[in-house]
């Protein structure tokens, strides 16, 4: 009987190693896709599609992160119904960000400025829908921080 690691032997634990993580990786991607589609969000409507058009139209993402992703140079949006509060008064909540976006740039010195988009209301209420519905995931309390 021969001591030590045989070639053979290496092998396949290399393989067997291999296939064992390769299963795990694919059994945890197939979770994350079932929780994604099946618990996490909501069915997106048409407005909210438009919302996310409107998003990524005025390139939205190079200044602001949404759920952690994108830039922090402003603020984080993928809660800002729940900051705005939205829960508790709605139309409150969609006339205030409504509001705050029409009026930028505020002009405030020592500030970094919003820039002005030229958005119609349809645009806007829209844009207003998919914030709401990216404050709808069940992101497990992430950003642990409300103001992101």
């Amino acid at each position: 009987m021969t001591e030590g690691l045989t070639k053979a032997a290496a092998r396949n634990i290399f393989y067997g190693g291999s296939l064992f993580f390769f299963l795990l990786f694919a059994a945890l991607t197939a979770h994350s896709h079932f929780y994604i589609v099946n618990t996490s969000t909501q069915p997106m409507s048409d407005s909210v599609r438009l919302g996310k058009h409107v998003w990524e139209k005025h390139n939205c993402i190079n200044c602001h992160t949404i759920l952690g992703e994108g830039s922090y140079f402003a603020p984080e949006i993928g809660n800002v119904w729940t900051r705005f509060g939205g829960h508790n008064n709605p139309e409150g909540a969609r006339m205030a960000l409504k509001a705050w976006m029409n009026a930028q740039p505020t002009g405030a010195p020592g500030r970094r400025q919003m820039p002005a988009h030229d958005i119609n209301d349809e645009e806007m209420q829209a844009l207003i829908d998919f914030l709401e519905w990216t404050d709808s995931i069940n992101t497990q309390d992430w950003p642990p921080h409300p103001a992101g």
